[in-house]
């Protein structure tokens, strides 16, 4: 008989953690040990019993919390094996998944392969990962449209901050911001700076790792 891969899910949408639960049951090759949408009850349960593979969402209520709990179980058990799930296109978790060492990344809304497939080439000993992000239009633009500088712009647009707060963080002049909120402006179509951070902030364009959202 195959062996039989023991799976803990980690979200903190009901909803999102049932559809996670349905999958694995779903399949004679997964066993669901544990589904919890606390990431630190998650890092324990890990250093108490068996796991061979986690579905950890990156985005809780308090922030980007997944990657921080990928990376410790990483360091404390690098056999267990780590797919990120996410809705959010935020391009820095690609990189971040990979540097933390988690073996694959699977977008909810947007991935092409089905989870099960790609848990399945996962425990194979494939690490998979997406080759695009999600097309995610804002306004009349896409993120492709955006430079690097405008999009970290962008992103702390969606906390608030004013230009001059935009500026003493990201250490460029005043004057810079001006022009990058402009150009954003232009490239999307938008006549109001607030409904642009907020629009982006809606859509997981960009996401600030200190602030929160109500879902992932």
């Amino acid at each position: 008989m195959d062996s039989v891969y023991k799976v803990m899910v980690v979200d903190d949408q009901n909803i999102a953690r049932s559809f996670f639960e349905m999958h694995v049951k779903a399949s004679k090759r997964y066993e669901l040990v544990y589904s919890i949408g606390n990431t630190e009850s998650a890092v324990r349960y890990c250093d108490e019993n068996q796991v061979d593979l986690v579905l950890m969402d990156i985005l809780t209520s308090r922030g980007s919390e997944g990657l921080d709990a990928a990376r410790r179980i990483k360091e404390r058990h690098p056999s267990i094996k780590i797919i990120m799930v996410t809705s959010m296109p935020e391009a820095s978790w690609i990189a971040r998944s990979k540097e933390i060492g988690a073996e694959s990344f699977w977008y909810k809304e947007y991935g092409e392969e089905p989870l099960l497939e790609i848990m399945d080439r996962t425990m194979a000993g494939e690490s998979v990962y997406p080759e695009d992000y999600p097309v995610i239009k804002l306004g009349n633009a896409t993120r492709e449209d955006f430079t690097d500088r405008e999009l970290e712009v962008l992103r702390e647009m969606t906390i608030g901050l004013t230009n001059s707060e935009i500026a003493e963080k990201l250490c460029i002049s005043s004057n810079s911001v001006h022009s990058h909120v402009a150009h954003l402006l232009a490239k999307t179509g938008y006549t109001s700076r607030t409904r642009l951070a907020v629009d982006a902030r809606v859509l997981g364009l960009v996401i600030n790792p200190r602030g929160n959202a109500s879902d992932s």
